[in-house]
């Protein structure tokens, strides 16, 4: 059991949630290897999707969606939505961002078209959305492109890269869970916390692992109806997941990353920067903060599929009068010493090892009553049964 100062847990929440869930009692887990194809009934064009669709009506089984910010293709992703298919369980559906929109935050598209493409995923209703993942759980929720009114669950993530602290305004990931609460929706947000020299691909299976169980718990726990309604939940993978030392409940931190805004040089930038704006359909929230109709700055972003750090670019002073100067500038986040906090701290939590469970609410007001019911939820889950 985890002993923690000043953050009003019930002494009875243990840190080692995995295995007790893993111990508990579980569903039928045959796989369903039903192949027959049927279109959704909300797409009325001729392209199908994957070999799931006719489970997109089976009523026994509970509906998840799955969505991310990082884009359809990413490994964290496709593991997830390949390990829920494995269980046979659930129908999985998969409404994600075309692209890499992992710091988009609560970002939307207005006055643009965007565009959706079946995907191919196995086993999976999928397709991949030109939006932000608010877009993309906001569609799938809207009744517009799948046939049912609502899933049980959504789930956000895998993410490469955490999302503890500050970090979590300007996420894409957790936003998508976000948009799920406001729509009345139980919702996860799960990211892995990536490290460039340590972490490889085999990690976000690991970490499929670890959080499988704890889906689960949701899911049995939703359809009882004691899972909290007035929350979601960001769970957080520690960089080693196959070595995580439990789950904790925690609680935001202050901590980000530091900022550091570097001049470009003219040569080292296109010549327009238009050619930055209209590859962007939708900025929303930058890591600059920097709105999409300021009148006299544009933002564009750019994140590398392998990032340590998050980029953005910005143009600053774009006019149509030649004589006016130019300034370029690019925005950094560098790493910065850790300094000591109280062991409930979602990062702290993170960096010895746990893989912390934080619960964010829409009012932020009743902070305490969301933390307890959280706590209570989870634990009930690791009880184990007699």
């Amino acid at each position: 059991m985890t002993t923690t100062k000043k953050n009003m847990l019930p002494p009875g929440l243990v840190n080692n949630l995995q295995e007790v869930l893993l111990s508990r009692k579980g569903g039928n887990s045959n796989t369903n290897n039903d192949e027959q194809q049927q279109k959704p009934d909300a797409i009325t064009d001729s392209t199908e999707t994957s070999t799931s669709a006719s489970d997109e009506n089976d009523n026994s089984k509970p509906v998840v969606l799955v969505t991310n910010g990082e884009g359809i293709d990413s490994l964290g992703l496709v593991y997830l939505v390949q390990a829920l298919v494995r269980s046979g369980l659930y129908n999985v559906h998969v409404c994600a961002p075309q692209s890499d929109k992992s710091v988009s935050g609560h970002s939307v598209t207005v006055r643009e078209t965007i565009t959706v493409t079946p995907a191919e995923i196995d086993g999976a209703t999928a397709y991949e959305v030109s939006g932000t993942p608010v877009d993309c759980v906001s569609l799938a929720l809207s009744g517009a492109l799948f046939s049912w009114s609502k899933p049980l669950l959504v789930i956000s993530g895998i993410n490469r890269g955490s999302s503890c602290g500050h970090h979590m305004f300007y996420s894409g990931v957790v936003a998508g869970a976000r948009e799920a609460l406001i729509s009345g929706v139980p919702s996860l947000s799960i990211s892995l916390n990536w490290k460039r020299e340590e972490s490889q691909e085999s990690d976000f299976k690991d970490a499929v692992a670890v959080c499988l169980p704890l889906i689960t718990a949701a899911i049995r726990d939703i359809e009882k109806g004691v899972f909290p309604k007035s929350c979601f939940l960001s769970i957080e993978i520690p960089t080693s997941p196959s070595a995580n030392k439990g789950f904790k409940l925690t609680k935001q931190s202050m901590w980000r990353s530091a900022p550091n805004w570097l001049a470009v040089s003219a040569n080292r930038h296109p010549s327009s920067a238009a050619h930055f704006m209209s590859n962007q359909q939708s900025l929303g929230l930058q890591l600059a903060q920097l709105s999409r109709d300021a009148s006299a700055a544009g933002a564009a972003r750019r994140i590398s599929a392998q990032r340590q750090n998050v980029e953005v670019e910005s143009v600053g002073a774009i006019k149509s009068d030649t004589n006016k100067v130019k300034k370029y500038f690019r925005l950094e986040f560098i790493n910065k010493e850790q300094e000591e906090a109280e062991e409930y701290l979602d990062f702290k939590a993170l960096d010895n090892g746990f893989v912390a469970v934080t619960p964010f609410s829409l009012c932020p007001q009743i902070e305490v009553d969301i933390q307890t019911a959280a706590s209570d939820w989870i634990s009930s889950a690791v009880q184990v049964e007699q």
